[in-house]
């Protein structure tokens, strides 16, 4: 498996409702970086101490293949909210792999001093995490391990590594190739053999020729079952007999028996050496027709698979144009609100100004009132003394 250099990036995480969490553990939605998927996971009470837990996480550790690990940098933030010069950060290095999945400080910060008020890192209820993250290293290569039928050399047996779709519709072509060549052969079935049974004739007469009946009689019963081990001695027996015998047999039989005596031992090996390899032969071809039913089933679960995956595939597209559509309608709110910003801008400048305005006009007002109060005691003092 090769490793990749994949890069840098850097997310932002703003948490809303903070006080409002109450499990646990929570997760900021997955983003990606490098070309690998990650996620931040917080304790918002802290990881069983009295701290902030902040950690990096790789979301989709079940689903990796077997092997996989991500050698990275990063460096996680809290951001101060009131003064930007006053963030907490850490930084660490870490290899993630099945056995960790997650790697961060359990004790990123005190939990007094996120909550507090002045300090500026929980404000609106809301606190803010940034993380910084370079991938080193990385090996996300999907691996199928072939295993070997029983007494099979390991040396044979080969890991193949699969990196797409391609790489599977490859695969199981050869697969495809595999079992229509089996089939094939099959069709064509094992190769038979016949067998010449030859008729011995009974004979009556003499005592002598009751002996040879009796052994022609024991021939016939082995010839018949031959493969049974307990034949042998019986075969060897009758043989015996009628290779002595000058009654009984005709020429052909006499020549038949005498041919077969001769070479008792090494016909009889041939016999029980073809019991043995025809044995297995047929467990082997047991086995294989076993693995070729199992092979045809892959093949068939790889066929539907092809179709699913043009389903998700579909699926995909589908989702992309929609969020297509979104970013679209993110850009024109962003544009929108750029321009009540803008709006707001002015109102609050025309504010400020009518409000120096009226606080001019206020002084004036309170000056005609003095003026106009005196003026009144004046006027009511003049008509008290002439009314």
């Amino acid at each position: 498996m090769e490793a990749q250099n994949h890069g840098s990036g850097s997310y932002t995480w703003a948490i809303y409702n903070f006080k409002g969490i109450h499990q646990k553990k929570h997760y900021s939605n997955v983003f990606t970086i490098g070309g690998c998927r990650w996620r931040i996971l917080i304790f918002p009470k802290g990881n069983n101490v009295h701290n902030f837990s902040i950690y990096l996480n790789v979301p989709d550790f079940e689903t990796l293949p077997n092997g996989w690990y991500r050698d990275v940098t990063f460096a996680l933030t809290v951001v101060n909210q009131n003064s930007h010069s006053q963030f907490i950060k850490k930084e660490t290095r870490y290899q993630f792999n099945a056995q960790e999945s997650d790697w961060g400080f359990k004790s990123f910060m005190p939990l007094r001093v996120l909550h507090d008020p002045i300090k500026g890192f929980l404000v609106n209820d809301t606190v803010i995490v940034g993380i910084e993250l370079e991938v080193h290293s990385a090996d996300p290569s999907v691996v199928l391990t072939v295993t070997s039928p029983p007494n099979t050399d390991p040396s044979a047996v080969n890991a193949l590594t699969v990196t797409g779709v391609d790489g599977f519709d490859s695969f199981f072509s050869d697969i495809e190739e595999l079992i229509v060549i089996a089939e094939g052969s099959t069709s064509k079935g094992p190769c038979s053999s016949k067998s010449n049974n030859q008729t011995f004739d009974l004979i009556s007469g003499s005592p002598c020729l009751e002996e040879v009946k009796e052994a022609k009689q024991s021939l016939k019963e082995c010839l018949s079952d031959l493969f049974k081990l307990n034949m042998k001695d019986r075969l060897a027996s009758a043989l015996l007999t009628l290779s002595r015998a000058e009654t009984g047999l005709s020429p052909d039989q006499q020549k038949s028996v005498k041919a077969f005596w001769e070479n008792f031992d090494e016909f009889i090996s041939d016999f029980l050496s073809f019991e043995q390899d025809n044995s297995k032969y047929e467990l082997l071809k047991l086995a294989i027709d076993q693995l070729l039913s199992s092979i045809r089933k892959n093949h068939t679960t790889h066929l539907s698979n092809k179709e699913l995956l043009e389903s998700l595939n579909k699926e995909e597209e589908d989702m992309e144009k929609r969020l297509e559509e979104v970013k679209i309608r993110k850009r024109k709110l962003m544009s929108d609100w750029v321009g009540l910003m803008t709006v707001s801008e002015e109102m609050k400048s025309q504010y400020v100004a009518k409000e120096k305005k009226l606080a001019v006009a206020e002084e004036k007002k309170r000056i005609a009132e003095e003026r106009m109060s005196r003026s009144t005691m004046a006027w009511s003092s003049l008509k008290a003394q002439f009314l």
